[in-house]
């Protein structure tokens, strides 16, 4: 299998970013099969987006905007091990993929995001954590309160808000990325497991 193709996107209604170079050189190597790539693409396009309305809209919050969007584009990249995994439930692939992109090189600080995209409610889970994390809800439409609210905690303390006022501003944000949910879920639907 050659490297995911980095023609330009469509979903209905948006383009869709490109994966980054190296994500998708990784995920070549792997033989991800094509619907783990379509669904890393369009977290990664919801996390581009997320993290571009954050950092206009709270111009102090500081996170790697870089590690989410490989974080996002890559969280997923141990499915390619465990494909049972992306038509069922299972967490074999956190670990999988963690293993899989520290033996290719990437840095502990990446890598993590593998591992660790499940466990945004775990002590000491960084802004990047909860970023990576809500990309991976909201591309489908799945809002999670409980994840949400540590990042409102977050967003009112940089932006000397009340809390209800970054509340309403990110529930606008991530009302207008879940809008596009039928049409990312019906792009990854065509796209075959194997």
């Amino acid at each position: 299998m050659g490297r995911p193709r980095r023609r330009p996107l469509t979903v209905p209604g948006a383009p869709v970013e490109p994966l980054p170079d190296r994500a998708a050189e990784l995920l070549a190597s792997v033989g991800a099969p094509p619907r783990l790539v379509a669904h890393l693409r369009l977290v990664h396009d919801v996390a581009h987006r997320l993290t571009g309305r954050l950092a206009a809209a709270w111009p102090a919050l500081e996170f790697d905007r870089a590690a989410v969007l490989f974080g996002a584009a890559t969280h997923d990249i141990g499915k390619a091990l465990h494909p049972a995994e992306l038509s069922g439930p299972g967490a074999e692939h956190e670990p999988a993929g963690h293993r899989l992109l520290l033996e290719r090189g990437v840095p502990e600080e990446l890598a993590r995001f593998a591992r660790d995209h499940a466990a945004w409610d775990a002590p000491g889970a960084t802004v990047e954590d909860l970023l990576v994390s809500l990309a991976d809800k909201v591309w489908k439409g799945k809002r999670v309160e409980a994840l949400e609210m540590l990042l409102v905690e977050r967003l009112a303390a940089v932006g000397g808000q009340e809390p209800w006022a970054a509340f309403m501003t990110l529930d606008d944000i991530l009302a207008d990325l879940a809008a596009g949910a039928d049409a990312r879920l019906a792009y990854q639907s065509r796209h075959p497991v194997e």
